[in-house]
């Protein structure tokens, strides 16, 4: 069978294999191209004429169709061979490869290359609490894969699908970052499925060998630098008296050197004296319940001062850019940090609404003065959320700030699923 057209990816790339695997499998041709250097070629104006954000793998076909997305161009390779039955007999048996591709995607790898990134500290910091989160949802992921594959030996029905192919190349991967010995004993089913698959004759060249690690990817911190020790200094000359002239010139140098400014006084010290102490209602909201007799909010109700401190709405502008629930969780997180030096002033819950590639991030500040930008602007990000004042004597306006205190917001049909809060 002749070539389709160009699949633009790398020998190693997990995704690009994903791809390969699918064609190998339905019997379609692709080419790779003959000298691709990622991060090279896929910045050049020629492939981001074509391909815009630079992603691979991509698809150029014969006849100039082109598609990105390793999920979108592994099904379009899958239904040009109705025969190989990659995507079913029927429109439930295809939607259930939809269902199983996603969730490998989104449930797994985007799990296990999150875990990568945070222990390489590729592209934060590393956290102990995120990295346990990420693995107690990635190892929930896999007890739902575990229990389907229990009574089967494929995820769609009695032969080989799109699914089977895309869940064993994310289970590759993870099984060299996260899936180690204790976790493979906990899965035997999902190591059979993976095993099965990479192993069929005409998929095992492109899968390879597999790296079976012993222990699960860990961060090992940085070794601390040592101090050198200084060697004694001799001991210093006996100063002569300086000749005057000498000692105008020091003066006048003196004077070229700028002396150290004071650090200007925050403008948010200057307000008047406030009976609502910011530091007292952050502990008032750790350590009580939200709701009911004796807890934070009847506290809030008795000691706010109005007159010194507000209460703001606070939205991300560009939800629509936002997808797992987890990710947008690190980014109100991320924002959080950048308003450190905020944090006498203010006090904030804010969290996620929704599911995934369908939420929300909104939430509430309490904070010192009347004006919202004094105090968010340390962020650099700042403007990245609306701000609208709260009037908590509008009934509207005091369900919302409640509710978002209490972890319990419902914003158009969008449960709360995933908050953070600022003391």
């Amino acid at each position: 069978m002749s070539s389709i057209g160009t699949l633009y990816t790398t020998p190693v790339q997990d995704r690009g294999k994903r791809v390969r695997a699918v064609a190998a499998y339905a019997g379609v041709s692709v080419d790779l191209p003959e000298s691709y250097v990622h991060f090279e070629d896929n910045k050049k104006p020629e492939f981001l004429s074509k391909f815009p954000l630079g992603k691979i793998p991509s698809l150029e076909t014969k006849d100039g169709f082109k598609l990105f997305e390793a999920s979108a161009i592994s099904r379009y390779i899958a239904g040009l061979a109705p025969n190989s039955g990659l995507l079913g007999s029927d429109a439930k048996e295809a939607a259930l490869n939809d269902q199983w591709v996603s969730f490998a995607d989104s449930e797994i790898n985007a799990h296990t290359v999150f875990i990568f990134q945070l222990v390489k500290g590729v592209i934060t910091p590393y956290n102990k609490p995120i990295h346990t989160t990420l693995a107690e949802r990635q190892l929930r992921s896999l007890k739902v894969l575990e229990q389907h594959l229990a009574t089967r030996t494929f995820l769609v029905n009695h032969r080989i699908s799109l699914a089977d192919i895309t869940v064993a190349s994310v289970i590759q991967r993870a099984l060299t970052v996260t899936i180690d010995t204790p976790l493979r004993a906990q899965f035997p089913n999902i190591i059979r499925h993976f095993e099965t698959v990479v192993n069929q004759p005409k998929l095992k060249d492109i899968f390879g060998p597999t790296e079976y690690i012993e222990k699960a990817l860990a961060y090992v911190p940085p070794p601390k630098e040592k101090k050198e020790t200084k060697p004694a200094a001799p001991p210093a000359p006996k100063a002569e008296k300086p000749k005057p002239k000498v000692e105008e010139e020091d003066e006048e140098e003196d004077d070229l050197v700028p002396k150290e400014e004071p650090k200007p006084k925050n403008p948010l010290d200057s307000l008047p004296k406030s009976s609502f102490n910011l530091e007292d209602w952050k502990r008032a909201y750790s350590n009580l319940d939200t709701r009911g007799a004796g807890g934070a909010l009847e506290w809030f109700y008795k000691n706010f001062d109005k007159e010194g401190f507000s209460v703001w709405r606070t939205d991300f502008k560009y939800n629509e850019e936002l997808t797992q629930v987890f990710m947008s969780s690190n980014q109100i997180g991320g924002f959080f940090n950048r308003l450190e030096a905020s944090r006498k002033y203010l006090f904030g819950s804010v969290g996620v609404c929704g599911d995934a590639n369908n939420s929300i991030i909104t939430g509430v500040f309490i904070l010192r003065g009347l004006e919202v930008k004094p105090v968010v602007d340390v962020a650099p990000d700042w403007e990245s959320y609306a701000y609208k004042k709260l009037d908590l004597e509008n009934e509207e306006d005091k369900k919302y700030f409640e509710a978002a205190l209490a972890w319990d917001l419902e914003v158009d049909g969008k449960k709360w699923a995933d908050g953070k809060a600022f003391k």
